[in-house]
């Protein structure tokens, strides 16, 4: 029930268990499943409807986890509790977002330039992975909201799907992973291709 990259984040058996969906679809039925909850997310306005602040704040980024998911997974808008190949310590989470979401008030509050402080904000939100799955979508969608309450466009994130294998999603991660080295500016030249 995994995607076939390496980069993908694994599932055990207790998380499987979270499906909401039966019988088990294929990974790429689970995919446009998802795929269609997160559209009607993305639909509703009340995200685009918030301020800043608003959207800079623990809870809401876990209400939209769960608006995005929560059709699919009971798990859904909480954060995980179990270790992965990716992340933080699962009882650190919940400080690393409340702070992150304190930094990126100040950077989006002048503090550096709006793409900058996008691609901060993205990269650490991804980097601390606080959800068992679906973490760069809803850090995607995440980013692109508060990038429009600042008045900046969203990012176009390669103009494709990164949720399935590609060379698009593979210059992605690559962008991820020279951002955790302290390079950023592959991400702030990704995000606007």
């Amino acid at each position: 029930m995994t995607q076939n990259d390496d980069t993908s984040t694994l599932l055990t058996d207790d998380e499987l268990i979270g499906l909401r969906i039966r019988p088990t679809p294929l990974r790429n039925e689970l995919n446009l499943i998802e795929l269609t909850h997160i559209a009607s997310a993305m639909g509703d306005p009340r995200w685009t409807s918030m301020s800043t602040s608003q959207l800079l704040d623990d809870l809401i980024l876990r209400r939209l986890h769960k608006a995005m998911f929560g059709d699919v997974w009971t798990w859904a808008g909480k954060y995980r509790t179990t270790e992965k190949n990716i992340g933080c310590d699962p009882r650190e989470i919940s400080v690393r977002v409340r702070d992150l979401c304190e930094s990126a008030k100040l950077w989006f509050d002048g503090g550096m330039p709006v793409d900058e402080a996008g691609c901060r904000f993205h990269f650490t939100l991804v980097a601390i992975h606080p959800f068992v799955n679906g973490n760069g979508r809803h850090g995607r969608f995440a980013t692109d909201l508060v990038m429009e309450s600042v008045g900046a466009p969203r990012f176009t994130w390669g103009g494709t799907s990164l949720v399935e294998a590609s060379a698009t999603r593979s210059a992605y991660i690559s962008a991820l992973r020279a951002a955790d080295r302290g390079d950023l500016e592959p991400l702030l030249a990704f995000v606007r291709t």
